[in-house]
């Protein structure tokens, strides 16, 4: 894709973003309150008020509007949404119990990973105190399901919602339990972790997409088409991460380039970089993220472009999108469709 088309498509989709983003963001005001104790809730939703692009609430609403196949389907109440037989549905509810997870989820890895900053403020242990954001975390999980609870869908597609999220959350710790193993393991298989991120990452836009044809009472197929939407779209998403924390200047990145490489994470780069045959634990020479220089990363990533690990990285991201879109066909063609497109393309264009 040519930059001035891959400008054309982050200004499309960050604009139907962000139309979106201000509705969900109330919507966590009023669905997740300062309530007491005071200082548990502010602590919860202190990520949740310091921004993010809400992405996945986001592809939950598109699919949605899809479904509905309406011309004017975004200017819909999204609290009075119709279903696919016309009765009202709550899918701002079910918009804001993924927002919750997802910031359930960034707590808690903020902690396992002692990091001091999560979205350009000090973490939620750093502001507040560890036992704090740990209770946070938990709350937000479990307020997650009291918030889709208010669907107010028919019984049993609330309880497949539900479903949904149970195994959601399950896989993510799954995901995280195989990404700290890898750790200790010289010998992952690209595969491998191709599924790890599956579980770690891809999961939530999974539920993100499926949840809502759960609500509004699509057919089986149409929900797991979707489904495998939104594992294809997010396990491409955390494949250019890996690839941006290789070829992003660390002052764009906000961190040090190649943070990754230096704490010995596995990647679907360094992966492929060792069925190549190159020693990726001599690449950099240093254990320490703040010793390490742009040179020595400068270096590091020739030896892995030469190798063909980081295009391997990105051929692997564009055939998952491209499968991805082409699940989309279960969906009505209209704009709604064309947009959860655009952000599957997006998702492997974006730079930060």
């Amino acid at each position: 894709m040519s930059d001035a088309s891959a400008e054309a498509l982050e200004a499309q989709v960050l604009g139907a973003v962000e139309q979106r983003r201000e509705v969900v963001n109330e919507a966590i005001e009023a669905d997740l309150p300062v309530d007491e104790p005071e200082r548990l809730y502010e602590a919860a939703r202190y990520l949740l008020d310091a921004g993010g692009k809400r992405l996945r609430p986001t592809v939950l609403l598109l699919v949605a509007e899809a479904l509905a196949d309406d011309e004017d389907a975004a200017a819909l109440d999204y609290r009075n949404f119709p279903d696919l037989d016309g009765e009202p549905i709550d899918v701002m509810a079910a918009a804001v119990s993924i927002e919750v997870i997802q910031s359930f989820t960034l707590i808690h890895d903020d902690i396992m990973d002692d990091d001091d900053l999560r979205r350009g403020v000090p973490s939620v242990h750093r502001e507040y105190d560890t036992a704090t954001a740990i209770l946070a975390g938990d709350t937000l999980y479990s307020k997650a399901f009291e918030i889709l609870i208010e669907a107010d869908a028919p019984a049993d597609r609330v309880v497949g919602a539900m479903d949904v999220l149970a195994t959601t959350c399950t896989n993510i710790c799954e995901g995280q339990a195989h990404d700290m193993a890898f750790e200790e393991r010289a010998n992952v298989l690209p595969e491998e972790y191709l599924e790890m991120i599956e579980h770690k990452t891809a999961v939530l836009y999974g539920a993100a997409a499926t949840i809502p044809a759960i609500l509004l009472g699509a057919d089986d197929e149409t929900v797991e088409q979707l489904y495998q939407y939104g594992i294809d779209v997010g396990r491409a998403f955390q494949i250019q991460d890996d690839v941006l924390d290789l070829t992003v200047p660390s002052e764009k990145l906000g961190k040090q380039r190649g943070s990754d490489l230096v704490e010995d994470k596995q990647t679907i780069i360094t992966l492929h970089a060792r069925e190549q045959g190159v020693d990726v634990d001599a690449l950099v020479e240093t254990d320490d993220v703040e010793a390490v220089t742009e040179a020595e990363i400068s270096e590091a990533v020739a030896k892995l472009e030469a190798a063909g690990s980081i295009d391997y990285a990105r051929d692997t991201a564009q055939e998952l999108v491209a499968r991805g879109k082409n699940r989309l066909a279960v969906l009505p063609d209209n704009e709604a469709r064309d947009l959860l497109e655009g952000i599957a393309d997006y998702l492997i264009e974006r730079g930060y």
